[in-house]
């Protein structure tokens, strides 16, 4: 179908306004163009209590609590390429998640390339998965779930991974939101002429090229989590992809390969859509996105509590 009526007015808006292509930008520039987007959101839900806190090496996590009963933990990491985005910018999202899905939100602020390259921002989501785990999951034996949008799908991937390999917390859920999943960009939804909106082939080049500058690295599945040898045993995936996307196919790719190593996968492909759909709150692609996404936490979390029941 083609590009949603709304979509194609904010991209002649930012055309109109001179917002430079990321790959023309510095990563300085690019922050500040992402932080205006996010700044279109206005503010988020009222929250009952709000916590910024350092974790790990370099990182922080601002932890978000809803007015009503937290019945699960999500672990946000937010997308950017690895290069922009921060807390601040996905505030007013981590509000409307936790009102919306009744879970306390963490929402995590890794460092960022190119000052703090590959595998940096793994290793900071890493800790912010402990943490959350550890301080806010345990101590009222809450489900923990772990989401990103793009970079951050990358993220919240390779977190899950890795905590199925190295004993890590039992993750109930993760939520794949148009990931990046494989370093390919010669795929044929990044050769698309249609794809070439919000996100483009060269910026993705560009984001690669300032998060993992060595080539070669970027096979690793803690960097393509594609490219793991074994995806069986992972927890069960939420995964949205966008029509107008240079990393649909990537995204489409890794919720088929799960399926196939026997991962229960909720899949949509969100037609009329391009990349950062789900985060422009403005825009009404970004509801179909969040009724998806609630839908399946809260059906994690209902199963949870079923399942506390029974065994209580």
């Amino acid at each position: 179908m083609p590009l949603d009526h709304a979509t194609t007015l904010l991209l002649e808006q930012a055309a109109a306004a001179g917002a430079k292509p990321f790959a023309e930008s510095t990563p300085e520039e690019a922050r500040a163009l992402s932080a205006q987007f996010a700044a279109m959101a206005g503010p988020g839900p009222r929250m009952a209590r709000v916590e910024d806190v350092d974790v790990g090496e370099g990182g922080r996590v601002r932890v978000l609590v809803p007015l009503q009963r937290t019945r699960g933990v999500i672990v946000w990491l937010h997308g950017g390429g690895w290069v922009i985005g921060r807390i601040e910018d996905a505030d007013t999202l981590g509000r409307k998640l936790a009102e919306r899905t009744s879970c306390t939100v963490v929402l995590v602020d890794y460092r960022l390339a190119p000052e703090h390259r590959y595998p940096t921002a793994v290793d900071d989501s890493w800790d912010a998965l402990l943490w959350a785990a550890e301080h806010v999951a345990a101590p009222d034996n809450l489900p923990l779930i772990v989401a990103g949008d793009s970079a951050g799908g990358n993220l919240a991937a390779v977190v899950a991974q890795r905590a199925r390999d190295h004993d890590g917390p039992r993750i109930a859920l993760q939520v794949l939101i148009y990931p990046v999943t494989d370093a390919d960009l010669d795929r044929p939804s990044y050769l698309a002429p249609e794809n070439q909106l919000l996100l483009t082939r060269a910026a993705m080049e560009w984001f690669w090229d300032h998060y993992a500058p060595d080539v070669e690295r970027r096979t690793e599945p803690a960097a393509s989590p594609l490219r793991a040898a074994d995806l069986a045993g992972l927890p069960p995936a939420v995964v949205l992809t966008a029509e107008y996307d240079v990393l649909r196919d990537e995204g489409e790719a890794y919720a088929d390969a799960l399926r196939a190593a026997g991962v229960p996968v909720d899949f949509r492909r969100h037609d009329g859509q391009t990349h950062g759909f789900f985060t422009l709150l403005m825009l009404p692609g970004s509801e179909r996105g969040f009724q998806q996404v609630v839908k399946a936490v809260q059906a994690c979390t209902v199963a949870h509590s079923k399942q506390e029941a029974t065994h209580g």
